[in-house]
């Protein structure tokens, strides 16, 4: 019981946290590459978990939903710092935290296809081995649920910057707000987590890419 309980934890935290970590290193280029070097000057442009992982979010309470058999399974990383300021004059400060925001989910949407192109390696190849094969479909299954989970538009989510990029002022107003109290967000996130509503709203969108991504790669 033990043993399960163990390869059950590594299965679910080594795949989540290399998800968060090439999602926090995606927005540190970003914001790099758009002329703010904050987050590399404080290392975190890295894809090494232990300048990402939050204690809490990425240990504590995934281990606890675990043992705790609980249907609500949530984690985060340590977010990175962006400076908009620092941004080059080519592009808007919104412009710029929008392509900034939207790296995070298109990096782990990039992730899991390759681990699909891997995962079609290890079957061609006839690599059998339970524990790999387990893991690399861990991997896409996250990768793309965080991706989609945090493209949904509300703050502080990425989703949130990502339509503040584009969206008309009365929106901008309310996401404005949405920002600068954070227990509206977590009130969003307790209501959907706790509804059941969010696997129908991301839900579909992740078996799309599942479908996009095995059949492009002949795995179905």
């Amino acid at each position: 019981m033990e043993g399960n309980l163990l390869f059950e934890a590594v299965l679910v935290l080594v795949p989540m946290i290399m998800a968060l970590c090439v999602h926090e290193f995606a927005h540190a280029w970003s914001a790099n590459r758009l002329g703010d070097p904050t987050a590399r000057h404080q290392g975190r442009m890295s894809l090494n978990p232990i300048v990402h992982m939050d204690l809490f979010g990425t240990l504590l309470l995934p281990l606890l939903s675990l043992l705790s058999h609980s249907s609500l399974f949530f984690g985060w990383a340590k977010p990175v710092p962006v400076n908009p300021l620092l941004f080059t004059r080519k592009v808007t400060m919104r412009t710029g935290m929008m392509l900034t925001a939207a790296a995070g989910p298109i990096s782990n949407l990039i992730f899991g296809f390759a681990c699909v192109a891997l995962l079609k390696v290890v079957v061609v190849t006839g690599f059998q081995n339970e524990g790999v094969l387990l893991l690399l479909q861990k991997l896409v299954g996250i990768n793309f649920v965080l991706a989609f989970f945090n493209l949904l538009p509300v703050p502080p989510l990425d989703g949130g910057k990502v339509l503040a990029g584009f969206a008309p002022r009365p929106v901008l107003k309310v996401l404005d707000t949405l920002e600068a109290n954070p227990l509206y967000g977590l009130g969003f996130f307790l209501l959907i987590m706790g509804s059941g509503v969010l696997g129908y709203v991301i839900g579909p969108p992740v078996q799309l890419m599942y479908w996009l991504s095995f059949s492009l790669f002949g795995l179905v």
